[in-house]
């Protein structure tokens, strides 16, 4: 009898291990297309990388954030259009005297840092720059402050004795804008004026891609910021569109509202969808501060998940330990999430690299001026950015692994990319199928507390492949026909 129940719990044994679970991947069924992954550098970290790390140092952090071999191969940058009272924070520090007076812009071609950043990341093959203001110069607003909130002078209720400065300000965006296309050439800080003109009238090649009017619209704070709801923006948008397309900048797409959590931006869309203005924007873009994002929000438009961050937590480099919101497996998870549960088509993480700034994690890379450290967050992202492409298109998938969270993609270039998340404490062995597609070739990586994006075996046999999902871990594997 004993013998009996030991061969029973050895054969259970046995099956466990080489349980495996069934997943199909219908790659020509075709969900949200994939704009990309990013971070941003506003607020003069730009400037920070750029003067605090040289050399080595410097070039090392652009790999992280960039590189597609060694790093996450992010593919979008958010900048900050200032709005302060110095040259430095705005192209427009005071004010002309009124909404119609000429304005007396000026650029110093370093914008904190920002102009050096945006060429990096251009020479490593980004091309999808966002720029988004926090706030109007203060002289527009009806507190008369680019800080603690304040509406635009002239939008619905918010009127102001020097009058309606709606649109001054979307010539002072547009400007911005057109600065930043003047020196759109990669790796020449200040290229001659016959060569900028030439080259964007050949071209059409410029930095700023999207263009957004508004940050956190529904917070007020001490720093730049700027209220607005959904009728505010609604009597601008128009305003900002047409401004953009006199100045032949009509393949700059407009975005709204950069709101503080999915669910207020939710709100917000309605809104703006009720009074017609998805005709002018091309993205519905949130934050995740209350609210991560969980459902899709209903509207034609693509949805980005502009900017997302642990504020809370000391500098951790941890894949997985409890769970902690700086770790990278609570990271993966958030992404996997947006990504599948609320179709976003692009995810920002606040900041990409920070000196000396070991009391946040705000961001993906952290310096201590002469050596670099990547978080689990930074490869949490690397697991989708550096095999889901830019214009890649979410398939669907069918079948279920256990505590597996799947997502599935075709880039441009006919490969295919399935990404699993893992939050059990169990191995998981997969065996993918495919329909519409028969993969040639397949390649496999895997993420967890002792590997980062590590490369790993993947058993490719008539058309399908079979592959084991660590623990607590990620596994992205990539097939090509």
């Amino acid at each position: 009898m004993a013998s009996l129940v030991a061969l029973a719990a050895l054969l259970a044994g046995v099956s466990q291990t080489y349980a495996q679970s069934a997943v199909t991947v219908k790659v020509g069924s075709t969900l949200q297309q994939i704009d990309g992954f990013g971070v941003s550098q506003a607020f003069g970290r730009a400037a920070e990388f750029r003067d605090m790390l040289s050399g080595d140092p410097q070039k090392q952090g652009l790999d992280y954030l960039f590189n597609t071999t060694t790093g996450a191969g992010l593919t979008i940058i958010r900048n900050r259009i200032g709005s302060g009272t110095t040259n430095d924070d705005s192209i427009l520090p005071k004010s002309p005297g009124g909404p119609t007076a000429a304005a007396n812009y000026s650029f110093d071609d370093n914008d904190r840092g920002q102009v050096w950043f945006s060429q990096q990341a251009m020479k490593y093959g980004v091309k999808t720059i966002y720029a988004d203001a926090w706030s109007a110069p203060g002289f527009m607003k009806t507190n008369n402050n680019e800080n603690n909130g304040g509406y635009l002078c002239g939008t619905p209720g918010h009127t102001c004795s020097s009058g309606d400065w709606r649109q001054a300000y979307a010539d002072f965006l547009v400007q911005y804008v057109k600065y930043y296309s003047e020196r759109g050439i990669p790796g020449l800080s200040n290229p001659p004026i016959h060569i900028r003109v030439i080259f964007t009238k050949l071209t059409s090649l410029q930095y700023i891609t999207q263009l957004g009017f508004l940050n956190e619209p529904d917070y007020v704070t001490s720093y730049s910021s700027m209220q607005s709801g959904a009728n505010e923006a609604a009597s601008f948008i128009p305003i900002l569109h047409a401004t953009l397309e006199k100045n032949g900048l009509g393949n700059v797409s407009l975005t709204c509202c950069d709101a503080m959590g999915w669910n207020s931006q939710r709100t917000i869309t309605q809104g703006l969808v009720s009074q017609g203005m998805e005709q002018y924007l091309k993205y519905i873009t949130s934050h995740m501060y209350t609210g991560d994002p969980n459902s899709v929000i209903s509207t034609k438009l693509k949805t980005w998940q502009t900017e997302a961050a642990d504020l809370q937590s000391r500098w951790c480099a941890t894949w997985y330990g409890s769970g902690g919101q700086c770790e990278g497996m609570t990271w993966a998870s958030k992404i996997h999430n947006g990504l599948a549960s609320a179709n976003l088509s692009a995810y920002i993480y606040w900041q990409g690299v920070e000196v000396n700034q070991f009391q946040a994690s705000s961001y993906l890379v952290a310096s201590d001026g002469k050596t670099l450290t990547p978080s689990g967050r930074l490869w949490a992202f690397a697991m989708w950015s550096r095999f889901v492409r830019p214009g890649a298109y979410r398939v669907t998938t069918t079948g279920s692994v256990s505590s597996t969270g799947i997502t599935a993609f075709q880039n441009t270039d006919g490969s295919v990319v399935v990404v699993f998340l893992n939050s059990g404490g169990s191995q998981q062995n997969v065996k993918v199928s495919f329909t519409e597609f028969t993969p040639a070739a397949a390649e496999a990586f895997v993420t967890d507390n002792t590997r980062s994006v590590g490369s790993v075996g993947a058993t490719l046999v008539d058309g399908a492949v079979t592959v084991s999902v660590p623990s607590r871990g990620m596994l992205t594997v990539k097939l090509t026909a």
